[in-house]
């Protein structure tokens, strides 16, 4: 989808308009007859954010209502909502172009329309012989905004497309090592380094971890580097951003039942955000130093797998009991932790990973579950950033008393406790390889991939937390001040 950005009068325009009405102050600007206008305010009063169409053949306008002195959040949410109608809409009737204008409405709404629009139209059409149609021109009235803040908008909107795209691809076509490929490709000229171990180099490491979840695959692993560092960045230390990067989770020797091994190839995720979040960063030149760490492999039953009772020796040392194999995105993500911490002393690490079925039974499809450690603040203002861009984020408890149930009587500690507190004792056992390090753990394993349309996330891949992530890291004097650098 294409946005320009043009002088656009709704009484003069020849084409489909989009008008966002959100007081009364449009009312002398909108291009209808009396009886029109008398009708459009009855639909209003029966449903603040009606979306009310009117034939100007051969185009229409859309009216979308919506109620501008609600929260910011809220009314920003519902202008993307609506935009998903919308672009539903001309999608059925083939429509192609569109223009956008209103009145009574601030710059910050208009673009949540717009974002709307940009998320909704998206779907996945690698595999389809006949391609969907989409709506590939929209023309922006030039007073809400300026050309450079509309390619930083579309800048942060491309990246959660292409985070979406490697989520939604199978793992036939993307394992770990195209994964690594596609990441080092798309790091050239965008001012981010990459590098990229291979199986050899991770043997060197001695990351016990990742070597034994890829025991079971003919594929090789891979562990990326992304790393975005400004000329003049606000942190002496990096932010560290680590995603699970499992390319297809089959359980390994705990091999899943039919009905959870669907949709396993979003396994990954976790790394495709946090590299999305990165490329997103550098297009916009945010003033952040970041490293992103992207352990990549699939989990197999295959070979010599990994088995329950094997005693790992990870990065740092430490040796883990596996309990389940299926508890493999934790051991993937402790290595690349603690490597992070060894190699790049952060002043903050967040994770993000598809990780555990109880985050979803906890809180459904609406939101994150997050834990720290040492990082109230950050997490604090990641709350604050959530509710605007609505990505939000629930905290779930880490008291000292979870650590007992991840407490191993063969080695230092196990990979995974009883049924009960599942989130969390995942979120305990990641929290030890960030040692003394400031850590955020997102589990993302309700929002990363919808296996229903929702909202304007389409089904699949819905690259949840980038927004979050994004508006966090342009927060930076905040940040600054949050993480203590």
């Amino acid at each position: 989808m294409r946005f320009d950005i043009k002088e656009i009068v709704a009484r003069e325009y020849e084409g489909n308009v989009i008008f966002l009405y959100g007081n009364e102050v449009a009312d002398r600007v909108l291009p209808l007859g009396k009886k029109e206008l008398e009708y459009l305010k009855m639909r209003r009063e029966g449903d603040a954010n009606a979306i009310v169409v009117f034939d100007r053949l051969p185009y229409k306008l859309y009216v979308v209502n919506f109620d501008s002195e609600k929260p910011s959040s809220e009314s920003q949410e519902t202008l993307r909502r609506s935009a998903d109608k919308v672009a539903g809409m001309l999608r059925g009737e083939r429509q192609k172009e569109t223009a956008l204008t209103g009145e009574g409405v601030i710059p910050e709404e208009v673009a949540a329309f717009m974002e709307g629009l940009f998320l909704a139209d998206y779907s996945f059409d690698r595999y389809k012989n006949e391609k969907p149609g989409h709506l590939e021109h929209v023309y922006v009235e030039q007073k809400f905004l300026s050309g450079e803040e509309l390619a930083r908008s579309v800048n942060l909107w491309e990246c959660i497309e292409q985070c979406r795209n490697w989520v939604n691809t199978p793992v036939m076509d993307l394992n770990a090592e195209r994964f690594a490929d596609e990441l080092r490709e798309t790091a050239k000229g965008r001012g981010v380094g990459c590098t990229v171990f291979d199986k050899k180099k991770i043997q060197a490491l001695r990351m016990g971890g990742l070597l034994a979840v890829n025991q079971g695959s003919v594929d090789e692993p891979r562990f990326v580097v992304l790393e975005y560092k400004p000329e003049q960045p606000v942190d002496d230390r990096p932010l560290a951003l680590v995603g699970k990067g499992v390319m297809y989770d089959t359980g390994g020797l705990n091999i899943k039942p039919d009905n959870y091994m669907q949709e396993m190839k979003s396994d990954m995720a976790g790394a495709a955000t946090m590299a999305s979040v990165v490329f997103a960063a550098a297009a916009n030149k945010l003033p952040v130093h970041l490293v992103a760490f992207l352990p990549l492999t699939d989990s197999r039953p295959g070979f010599n797998a990994y088995a329950a009772d094997d005693v790992l020796r990870m990065y740092d040392g430490t040796t883990v009991e596996v309990i389940n194999t299926d508890a493999e995105g934790r051991l993937i993500l402790a290595d690349a932790i603690a490597y992070a911490v060894d190699k790049y002393d952060p002043s903050l690490i967040i994770d993000a990973a598809t990780l555990t079925g109880a985050a979803v039974r906890a809180i459904g499809t609406y939101g994150i579950a997050a834990m720290q450690q040492d990082a109230e603040n950050a997490l604090n203002l990641l709350r604050i950033v959530g509710n605007q861009v609505y990505e939000r984020i629930v905290e779930f408890p880490f008291w000292k008393e979870y650590d007992e149930l991840i407490k191993s009587e063969v080695a230092d500690i196990k990979n995974c406790g009883i049924a009960q507190a599942g989130t969390i004792t995942a979120g305990k056992f990641l929290a030890h390889f960030a040692k003394k390090c400031p850590y955020i753990h997102f589990d993302i394993a309700g929002v990363a991939y919808f296996s229903k349309k929702q909202e304007y996330y389409a089904q699949g891949a819905s690259g949840y937390g980038i927004r979050l992530l994004y508006a966090f890291l342009q927060t930076c004097d905040i940040l600054k001040k949050c993480v203590n650098v």
